[in-house]
């Protein structure tokens, strides 16, 4: 992550700063038992109409216009999820950042104190840190998801950034449902994958699904990677993986 304390930004300087739309997503449940590997995924952008106005024109165009969601692929389905990975890595000056966690891993366990809720706050808080660079303002939308009641998701994550930035990094945090933005539905195909390569890499998931393997090849052909084991960098992509999960591997893969 840049040094955010390079240049002290002032109002005067406004056409210096760059001000970036996050989108961000999360996918696994937060609950153990029912999914053992939890990611949460964001995409920046300056100018997010470039992606969003080409979904849209070929959903018109298509007449398609069911949400994406990478647990709901389908013969129906699959062929738009792809474009829309494919406009994506089209689309320049455009990133993707993503976290996962072993809910049952000792990291977990150590750093979150088995806490999903605390881990969602601070996986959030760190993807915004590491997308954040000197001379932006970034304005977070993220998937909503029903937390309890003391939870205070968008206060304490924009402030909590601020504070570590020691200066105006996050203008502010919404969340809304996934189904009327795009942008997240993309988020969710890339974390979807990532969480499933990894239940197949540790053989949680079998045969599995046919359409969710489909998706999940598709994505690794196009950005270049035999798995999501190791997580993934570039310069479009910055994606990481709890290295707990490694521990999970069969015997037969741990020497390879």
């Amino acid at each position: 992550m840049e040094d955010n304390n390079t240049k002290e930004l002032k109002l005067k300087d406004y056409n210096q700063i760059w001000t970036k739309f996050c989108f961000l997503d999360e996918s696994g449940s937060l609950d153990p038992k029912t999914a053992p590997y939890f990611t949460v995924g964001l995409i920046k952008c300056s100018q997010h109409y470039y992606l969003y106005s080409k979904l849209l024109y070929e959903r018109n165009k298509r007449n398609f216009h069911d949400e994406m969601k990478f647990n709901k692929l389908s013969r129906l389905n699959i062929d738009f999820a792809k474009f829309a990975i494919e406009s994506f890595l089209d689309t320049r000056s455009i990133y993707f950042y993503s976290y996962t966690l072993d809910k049952a891993g000792n990291y977990f366990k150590r750093k979150f104190s088995s806490d999903p809720w605390n881990a969602y706050e601070q996986i959030s808080i760190r993807l915004a840190e590491a997308a954040l660079s000197h001379n932006e303002i970034l304005i977070l939308l993220a998937d909503h998801v029903t937390t309890p009641k003391d939870i205070r998701y968008e206060v304490s994550v924009k402030r909590k950034i601020n504070n570590k930035a020691d200066r105006l990094a996050m203008a502010g945090v919404c969340r809304f449902d996934s189904k009327g933005n795009d942008l997240i539905q993309v988020v969710d195909l890339f974390i979807g994958a990532i969480n499933y390569d990894l239940k197949m890499c540790t053989e949680i998931v079998g045969k599995g699904d046919k359409y969710k393997k489909e998706m999940v090849v598709f994505i690794k052909e196009n950005i270049g990677i035999k798995d999501f084991m190791d997580g993934f960098r570039s310069r479009k992509f910055n994606i990481f993986v709890d290295k707990d999960i490694k521990q999970r591997l069969p015997l037969k893969y741990k020497n390879d």
